[in-house]
């Protein structure tokens, strides 16, 4: 079923039941109304009797009696012995029952037959009744009888009158149920079309949003920024593919061209040469492949080797390896004397640091002074990669670490390198719970801080 047709099939539901509880609840209301009502009417009866009586002796037409009590009174006459003298209106047909059940009850007791009929006894002493125009020895006793089934008549018509307006009641409020859930679920399906035309093609589509604080329009921008995320994420991934291609055109022509100038005999003597440089290229399209399927691995999430290792020990071999490769430089290293323990991937970490420091002495003029920092903090250990060389951009900082970029001053492949490099950081530093933040300014230096 439709969310349209269960709501419909609920809120029928749920009306059927409010309306039958209603129902059940106004006709039990009703009767015990009248059953009240017929027991009120047998004690003020009682009372207008008992007031008669006690004036005197009194002969009374038993058929105007009854008249003057009024319908639906019935009245039955016992003498001093309880033998039944004259029996009228709703007492006909039940006089044995009523006199077992007086004989049984006191003064002013009400009687209860088996079909519902009340009935209460009144002593009336001296009092004789003229009935069928033949005078009654003493009446001892009368029986006033009240039946409530006259009344249920009634009441049986107001329960179908209510069953009948429940009926067209349930059909209006399934009109009105259907309207009211057409203009309420008209969002969902404004925004059924907005993903046909996005699983069409259509990119720029995006669902409606018309409030904030309806439930389909929160649905709505969590659904938007789903979609809003897929299309970064497939930019991403389309300039990925685009830099990843750009990167390996070039070493892959200029191995091409070597080997079609071999082909056409333009080498003469120096194959070697060129055999040099053909190997470099090689070497430079097995560095990319290596850095994008590090960076795939790390995407994917898998884990690291993570072991206990001393981060001191780690950052004093990466300076003394630079100091070997860049000499004349100033490298330092500050660090505890007791070293810096931490748990990591020595391999990734030491790479990490050996691309920042790289990176310090490369994009720097000759003097630069590069320095590592290691330190312990609050939360946990922390690494300062410093320069004091020409600075970064304030609008080169925020793209440092996107994958294949380089700032301007390092468009050339020999100075900037694959543009990896940074990229490559913050992914490992990422898959060992920490954060990468860099501070620069122009002419003074830059800082990257390493939080693990």
């Amino acid at each position: 079923m439709s969310i349209r047709a269960r709501l419909l099939a609920g809120f029928l539901a749920l009306f059927a039941v409010a309306l039958s509880a209603s129902g059940v609840i106004t006709a039990w209301l009703v009767h015990d109304y009248v059953v009240e009502r017929s027991v009120d009417k047998l004690r003020d009866d009682e009372r207008r009797i008992t007031a008669l009586v006690g004036s005197g002796p009194q002969t009374i037409n038993a058929e105007q009696f009854a008249t003057m009590l009024g319908p639906p009174l019935g009245i039955m006459g016992q003498d001093a012995g309880g033998t039944i003298l004259f029996a009228i209106g709703s007492s006909v047909g039940r006089e044995y029952e009523l006199a077992r059940l007086a004989g049984r009850a006191g003064p002013g007791q009400i009687l209860e037959t088996g079909d519902d009929v009340a009935a209460v006894r009144v002593a009336t002493p001296g009092m004789r009744m003229v009935y069928a125009d033949r005078p009654t020895d003493d009446v001892a006793q009368l029986i006033l009888v009240n039946d409530p089934n006259i009344d249920g008549t009634a009441t049986a018509g107001f329960v179908r009158g209510l069953a009948l307006v429940g009926l067209v009641a349930a059909l209006v409020f399934t009109a009105l149920a259907v309207l009211v859930l057409r203009v309420g679920l008209r969002p969902l399906t404004e925004m059924a079309a907005s993903a046909d035309a996005l699983a069409r093609g259509s990119r720029g589509e995006r669902l409606p949003v018309a409030d904030h604080r309806a439930e389909t329009a929160v649905l709505a921008a969590a659904v938007n920024r789903a979609f809003d995320a897929q299309d970064r994420a497939e930019d991403r991934a389309r300039t990925f593919a685009a830099d990843a291609s750009h990167e390996l055109r070039t070493p892959v022509a200029t191995i091409s061209g070597w080997l079609e100038l071999y082909r056409q005999g333009g080498l003469g003597d120096d194959v070697e040469q060129v055999v040099t440089r053909i190997e470099d290229e090689v070497g430079r399209i097995r560095l990319l492949v290596d850095e994008l399927g590090l960076l795939a691995r790390l995407d994917a999430g898998r884990p690291l080797d993570r072991r206990p290792l001393d981060l001191a020990a780690l950052a004093a071999g990466v300076v003394e390896d630079a100091r070997v490769v860049h000499t004349g430089l100033g490298i330092t290293l500050t660090a505890p004397p007791d070293g810096l323990p931490a748990l990591g991937d020595a391999a990734r970490l030491q790479q990490v640091l050996r691309n920042l420091v790289g990176n310090a002495v490369r994009h720097n003029p000759p003097g630069t002074r590069v320095g590592l920092t290691l330190a312990r903090d609050d939360r946990g250990a922390r690494i300062d990669v410093s320069d004091n060389g020409t600075g970064i951009a304030p609008d080169d900082l925020p793209r440092l670490f996107d994958r294949f970029w380089r700032a301007e001053s390092s468009r050339s492949r020999d100075y900037g390198g694959s543009g990896l490099g940074l990229a490559i950081v913050q992914a490992i530093v990422r898959a060992h719970g920490g954060r990468v933040d860099v501070r620069s300014a122009v002419g003074e230096g830059t800082t990257v801080t390493l939080r693990l």
